[in-house]
């Protein structure tokens, strides 16, 4: 049994001190994105998939988001909270047209980008698109240099609701210039526009520190890391960059400006079904972006159920929009935490996540005080495990939990702060 030494107290204290200081910045106010994005996005599953001829049913085109788009509104998804449809690389003509403009693939798109956009709107759904900072996307389509406003008022003609904008192709020192330029254009245009940088990203590749503070004056969200892959390591690795970097990552998340570790990969090859829990667990720790990147076609219903996890979901999409910490790790466990609302005073309520990294085989039990968890409001919390929905009752400070985590699994556990009786 793993104990948690008490000494992490003093340390929370300090971390979620720092967190709420943070709060306080000179950020993008578009007014949008005052929790994390939710929605679906192409990339991971679909890739640059363009053989509409012998694979018509998972090339790039338009019917591949529009049978998305249907199946995120009958298939619940919309209902909590999914309401993206996002665009990623290869929708493009491979040139542009006589007076400049972006063509969308007249083979795979043939009714155009108004006529998707259209579509996905009458849905109830909101529309995004892919572009580039450089001369091409990442797959050798058109990119926007040399076209910066006139590919932002193209955008907003075809009443885009999110824009992602990568850095292939483009010189990363020229990103803090390029970037905020065309989040300029946008907002100018009048038509909101939820604006996902890769900013960071290429320019931490280059060896350049990140202006974080002219990224969250600019974007909504931003990439930190590597591309997510449908892997178990991959997903290991965004946990440990996240958690190994927390110090320089969590202080720039807040409503409206949000850090993005990449898409759920919830429901395709990669991931068990406790990899997958865990995923979605830490993604909502993190107050990421929940962008699903999968076939609704075809997805599991164990998997479904996950995604569909409305308790989870409302811890990602907690409107205090703080980013939460790993704040124990030793031998394979770690305990994630994430301050909540209700607020009472100066006791925040906590989803809290114990993560078995360990693979050898069977089951570990935590054990620890809320307390040492830094949950120290004596009229008690609420405590209910989200994923196996039991409720624990009123426990206080001095009471100690134990729970038990299956290998690559995670137990997540609610903990709201009651108020203080009177006396």
């Amino acid at each position: 049994m793993h104990a948690i030494n008490s000494e992490m107290l003093n340390q929370i204290i300090y971390i979620y001190l720092i967190s709420s200081l943070s709060a306080v910045c000179y950020c993008l106010e578009n007014g949008l994105a005052r929790t994390p994005p939710m929605g679906w996005l192409s990339w991971e599953r679909f890739r640059c998939n363009t053989d509409c001829t012998n694979d018509p049913y998972n090339c790039i085109s338009e019917r591949l988001f529009q049978v998305m788009a249907d199946l995120l509104v009958s298939e619940g998804y919309a209902s909590a909270g999914y309401e993206y449809v996002n665009i990623d690389d290869c929708w493009l003509e491979k040139h542009r047209g006589p007076a400049g403009q972006l063509l969308s693939d007249h083979k795979r798109f043939p009714n155009g980008m108004k006529a998707l956009s259209d579509y996905i709107h009458a849905r109830g759904l909101k529309f995004g698109i892919y572009e580039d900072y450089g001369n091409y996307t990442c797959a050798g389509y058109p990119g926007i240099i040399g076209y910066e406003e006139s590919d932002a008022i193209q955008f907003a003609a075809w009443n885009v609701d999110y824009v992602k904008l990568d850095g292939c192709y483009a010189q990363p020192y020229d990103m803090d210039r390029g970037y905020s330029e065309f989040g300029r254009y946008l907002n100018s245009t009048g038509k909101p526009m939820v604006y996902s940088c890769s900013w960071p990203v290429y320019q931490i590749y280059a060896g350049i520190q990140p202006n974080f503070s002219a990224i969250q004056s600019h974007c909504n969200l931003w990439r930190n890391y590597d591309d997510i892959q449908d892997s178990w390591a991959s997903v290991e690795n965004i946990i440990d960059y996240y958690g190994n970097n927390q110090d320089i990552i969590a202080p720039n998340a807040g409503p409206g400006h949000w850090n993005d570790p990449d898409m759920l990969i919830i429901g395709n090859f990669g991931l068990s079904y406790e990899q997958a829990k865990t995923q979605f667990a830490v993604w909502a720790i993190l107050a990421a972006p929940l962008l699903m990147s999968v076939d609704l076609r075809t997805i599991r219903p164990e998997f479904k159920d996950i995604l569909l996890n409305r308790k989870i979901i409302a811890v990602d999409q907690d409107p205090l929009g703080i980013q939460g910490r790993r704040i124990y790790k030793h031998k394979g466990i770690e305990i994630w935490s994430k301050p909540i609302s209700p607020v009472y005073q100066i006791y925040y309520s906590y989803a809290i996540a114990f993560i078995n990294r360990r693979t050898d085989g069977t089951p570990s039990d935590i054990s620890v005080t809320l307390k040492e968890l830094g949950l120290i409001n004596l009229s008690g919390y609420r405590v209910e495990d989200l994923y196996e929905n039991v409720d624990y009752g009123i426990l206080y400070p001095h009471t100690k939990i134990k729970v038990k985590v299956n290998p690559s699994g995670v137990v997540m556990l609610k903990a709201e702060t009651q108020y203080l009786k009177n006396v």
